[in-house]
C-alpha cells in the first residue's frame, strides 16, 4: 500500500492546487498523506495497546471530513521527500511489528476489534486517499477533471 501511494505521490508535484471530489468528500495531495499516515499510527497505537492489556486511545483525528489549509498547499520535492520518510518508516514499523507475532497473535489477538492480521488488511484501504487524488503525470490531466474518480 505505501509503495503505491509514494508511486501516486511523485506526481503530485504537477498538482494545480485546485482540491479532487470524491464521494462525498475532497481530497488534495497533502490531504491524502496525512490521512494514510494518521491511520497507520491510529491502529498501530490500537495493536500496542491491546498487546500491553491497555484500553485503546479514542482518536480524535478530523479524519477525511476536515480539509485543513495545510492540505491545501503545494506538494513540491521537499514535501514528497518527507512523505517518503515518513510513510516508508511506518510500514517499516508495522512490518517488524506484524513479523514479531505468532500466527496466533495474529489470528486471536487480544483485546476487542478486529485481529491484528485484519488490522494489517484493513491499513491498505488506505490507498483510497492517494487513489482519489490520482496519477498526474498518467495523461497530464489535472487532478480536478470532473470526470476523476478513485479507483477501487
Amino acid at each position: 500500500m505505501v509503495d503505491h501511494v509514494l508511486d501516486l505521490a511523485a506526481t503530485w508535484t504537477a498538482w494545480d492546487g485546485r482540491p479532487v471530489p470524491a464521494d462525498d468528500r475532497i481530497y488534495t495531495p497533502h490531504k491524502a498523506i496525512r490521512r494514510v499516515a494518521d491511520h497507520m499510527v491510529d491502529h498501530l497505537a490500537e495493536m500496542e495497546a491491546r498487546l500491553v492489556g491497555e484500553e485503546t486511545q479514542p482518536d480524535h483525528w478530523h479524519a477525511s471530513a476536515t480539509t485543513t489549509e495545510a492540505d491545501l498547499a503545494p506538494f513540491t520535492e521537499a514535501d514528497l521527500d518527507e512523505a517518503r520518510s515518513r510513510l516508508t518508516r511506518l510500514a517499516r514499523i508495522w512490518a517488524n511489528r506484524l513479523d514479531a507475532l505468532t500466527p496466533d497473535q495474529l489470528d486471536k489477538s487480544p483485546g476487542t476489534g478486529w485481529t491484528f492480521r485484519q488490522l494489517a488488511f484493513h491499513l491498505v484501504e488506505s490507498a483510497y486517499y492517494a487513489d482519489s487524488v490520482g496519477d498526474l503525470a498518467a495523461d497530464g490531466a489535472s487532478a480536478s477533471r470532473p470526470d476523476r474518480t478513485p479507483k477501487p
